[in-house]
């Protein structure tokens, strides 16, 4: 095994599951581990104990099983994985975490949106395109 990585964000939609599908075959090509991040919106903040531990905790759970049919699928085509569940926007998280991971490549879905709407809308494929210090790979 290498030590190359290739950071794959996942969100459970079609294009994420194509660009995890897309990047297990680059990481069988580099003999690479793949990344999963799984970006979580923040914990609220307006409430407290002991319901702001049961939202924390109900986040985790949900992040948890968002990413199971991800590491199932990874695990089955034999890809070392390893994962990470943050809290924040997915634009700065994935570029942040791709740096201190040291990942050689960024794999991500696109929902498909044309520049101008990504621009207008501020689209993660968008953010991640512009702010990486490594090549990124949009999958459609």
């Amino acid at each position: 095994m290498s030590d190359a990585k290739i950071l794959v964000p996942v969100d459970g939609s079609p294009p994420s599951h194509k660009a995890a599908d897309y990047a297990a075959k680059m990481a069988g090509l580099m003999a690479a581990e793949l990344v999963l991040l799984y970006c979580h919106k923040p914990f609220p903040s307006v409430i407290g104990e002991p319901y702001l531990q049961k939202a924390i905790t109900q986040r985790l759970e949900n992040s948890q099983k968002m990413l199971a049919p991800y590491r199932e699928m990874l695990e089955a085509r034999g890809i070392a994985i390893s994962e990470r569940i943050l809290e924040g926007p997915p634009g700065n998280r994935i570029c942040e975490t791709a740096r201190i991971e040291g990942c050689e490549m960024i794999i991500m879905g696109s929902r498909g949106r044309t520049d101008l709407q990504g621009l207008l809308l501020g689209s993660t494929a968008h953010r991640v395109l512009h702010g990486a210090h490594c090549p990124v790979l949009v999958v459609k």
